[in-house]
């Protein structure tokens, strides 16, 4: 079974995106910290106890990796594009403690395991072999975080708490068999949409606000 475990901001860099965060929903982002397997970094934000908001994007300071990078980081063109057109809630994470399982069902999509790590922190991450979002982000990134679970726990509470996530697709019986496929535990709603697009509705301390 997949749960929902965070939802990322792809961003150009971690300045726009705080930037996109502070106007959506009114609240600096705490840093994160560096993925040197990924040559990124971040910014993290607590969502509730098991569920959190990054930004990340590619860390200038890195060296580039002899893999290429998760969240479709590597392609720069691809990343301004979507961000210039208003796309930038693009990516969505969901935990397993069997990745392996998960990937011998599903690896065509999801990827393979790479590990990678944050600080003291260590997880595994299932990543495509061309560092893309699975299915363009209709699906989620999968990863297994170990015995120390779920980090958003620890993490500044701001006040924010996630109230829901949905999806919009022109295609939503699609999208919804996919996710049905994977075996996700309370999937996000699917609507029909011109296009597809990322949603979360997140509570801060100013009202509901929406995110994209």
């Amino acid at each position: 079974m997949l749960t929902l475990d965070h939802l990322a901001i792809i961003a150009p860099s971690l300045a726009e995106g705080a930037a996109h965060v502070r106007d959506q929903l009114g609240i600096d982002m705490p840093a994160g910290g560096k993925h040197p397997e990924m040559g990124t970094h971040n910014l993290l934000l607590r969502l509730g106890d098991d569920t959190f908001l990054e930004v990340i994007a590619v860390d200038p300071e890195a060296q580039r990796p002899p893999h290429p990078r998760w969240f479709g980081l590597d392609d720069p063109r691809a990343v301004r594009a979507a961000w210039d057109e208003g796309r930038r809630l693009r990516g969505w994470v969901a935990r397993t403690d069997d990745l392996g399982a998960a990937l011998a069902r599903h690896g065509a999509l999801l990827g393979h395991a790479v590990p990678v790590s944050r600080g003291d922190r260590n997880w595994v991450f299932a990543v495509p072999a061309d560092g893309s979002l699975p299915a363009g982000g209709l699906a989620p990134s999968v990863m297994d975080w170990g015995s120390r679970g779920n980090p958003a726990a620890a993490m500044p509470d701001l006040g924010a708490r996630l109230r829901s996530f949905g999806i919009e697709h022109p295609d939503p019986e699609w999208v919804s068999a996919l996710h049905a496929a994977l075996a996700l535990r309370d999937p996000p709603a699917v609507e029909r949409g011109a296009r597809f697009r990322l949603r979360a509705v997140i509570e801060t301390p100013s009202g509901l606000r929406t995110l994209t």
